[in-house]
């Protein structure tokens, strides 16, 4: 079967092959374990039960998981064996299972999710680079969307991302994950059971990009909408040939974002310390929980 489950549309044979996102239909994954450097609210005290898939359907130069994303390091596992890993993470006390870089599997992780349900809420950790109608089929099975929102531009996304149409694709995704968790629910203990977080890392010289970012996501998410302003770009990747993105940003752009998301009158806005721009906190893509 040809695989046009993402904006690729490819057209892979992946029980042949593999598609664009370098991977085939089964399951790939580089580590499952506890993590507790996401927002507050999915991380709080217990930590997330993250789920790395290897592969991606962007091409992003800076990526910081750019071994699995574009190495495609990783091992094939089984739905039974998906299953096993998320109930050892469940009984490690996390707080949500969070499918980091999911969407070249929305297929399969839809049927998946239908098969098996959680005790706790299912975290849907994407580049935002998605088709709504592939979104659709995950209705009523995703409890939180945790999506980037990179670019408006589309020569910056073809750039930086071999995605000219990223922003095309990536505003229809927001608008259905907004659609599906329109409010925000917590927890007594402040920790989201459904809702929306749109995440933006800010890139150095790019601070334009950012601001128009935030206007749309004011115009058609709300300003109830939570947002996380990341400063954690860190060199790394395949950026020689981007002389722009090959510094860490400065606290100027990184405050003239914040401060104008203030002036907007955003609600929550998560922001982070600029130790979190280090290698340290890359993680070790060694199979651990697989």
């Amino acid at each position: 079967m040809k695989c046009n489950i993402c904006p690729r549309e490819c057209g892979a044979d992946r029980e042949k092959g593999r598609g664009y996102c370098g991977v085939g239909q089964n399951f790939t994954l580089a580590r499952a374990a506890k993590h507790l450097w996401e927002e507050p609210p999915v991380s709080g005290t217990k930590g997330s039960g993250t789920v790395f898939f290897s592969g991606c359907n962007l091409g992003c130069v800076f990526c910081q998981n750019y071994e699995i994303s574009h190495g495609c390091k990783g091992k094939e596992v089984t739905a039974e064996r998906l299953r096993e890993i998320c109930d050892n993470l469940i009984g490690e006390g996390v707080h949500n299972i969070n499918f980091v870089n999911p969407t070249h599997y929305s297929s399969a992780l839809s049927y998946f999710l239908e098969k098996n349900s959680f005790s706790v809420p299912v975290v849907w950790n994407s580049g935002g680079y998605e088709k709504a109608d592939t979104l659709k089929s995950l209705e009523g099975k995703v409890q939180i969307y945790l999506p980037d929102l990179k670019y408006v531009s589309d020569e910056r996304s073809e750039k930086y991302s071999s995605a000219p149409d990223y922003f095309s694709y990536a505003s229809r995704a927001l608008i259905e994950m907004k659609r599906q968790c329109p409010e925000s629910i917590f927890d007594e203990e402040g920790i989201m059971k459904r809702g929306i977080i749109v995440r933006h890392l800010i890139l150095p010289k790019n601070t334009n990009q950012s601001l128009k970012i935030l206007d749309w996501i004011k115009e058609n998410l709300g300003t109830d909408t939570v947002i996380s302003l990341m400063s954690q770009y860190t060199p790394y990747g395949k950026i020689a040939a981007f002389p722009e993105l090959q510094r860490k940003i400065t606290e100027r752009e990184y405050f003239k974002v914040v401060g104008y998301a203030e002036n907007l009158g955003f609600e929550n806005i998560f922001t982070q310390s600029f130790l979190s721009a280090d290698e340290d906190f890359i993680p070790d893509f060694d199979f651990t929980g697989i």
